[in-house]
This record gives C-alpha cells, sequence and structure tokens, in this order.
C-alpha cells in the first residue's frame, strides 16, 4: 500500500474517531476503526475514479454521512 492510501486511512481514523466524540459516544478499537476507515478511503476513491473530485473533500463527505446512519 502507498504512502499517500496509509495517509488517508490516518486521516480517516482521525475524522472517524472525532465525529464519534462529537456524537457523545465511544469510538471502537483501533481494528475496527481501521476496518471502517479503510472501506470509507476505498470507496472515496472509487468515487473519485467515476466522477472525479479530492479524495479528502470525498472522505469527508462520507464519514459525515456515516455517523449520521
Amino acid at each position: 500500500m502507498g504512502f499517500l492510501k496509509n495517509q488517508q486511512i490516518k486521516m480517516a481514523m482521525r475524522l472517524l474517531a472525532w465525529q464519534y466524540t462529537k456524537a457523545d459516544s465511544p469510538p471502537p478499537d483501533n481494528t475496527q476503526l481501521e476496518r471502517q476507515a479503510r472501506h470509507l478511503v476505498d470507496e472515496a476513491h472509487r468515487i473519485a475514479r467515476q466522477r472525479g473530485g479530492n479524495v479528502l473533500a470525498i472522505l469527508k463527505e462520507m464519514v459525515t454521512d456515516a455517523r449520521r446512519r
């Protein structure tokens, strides 16, 4: 896995942890959080390939949407 993708996963993990904290719920353990982050990054890359756009912006959007569900 590339350096940039690892950085995106770490950023997604921080965003997810922040969203959990903001919603007053404890974040899951690191393995579960990383699994969620990897899924979000993969989906963000798929969306960016289909319609173009910035992966980080798509990630932020997806994290916000994921926490609303």
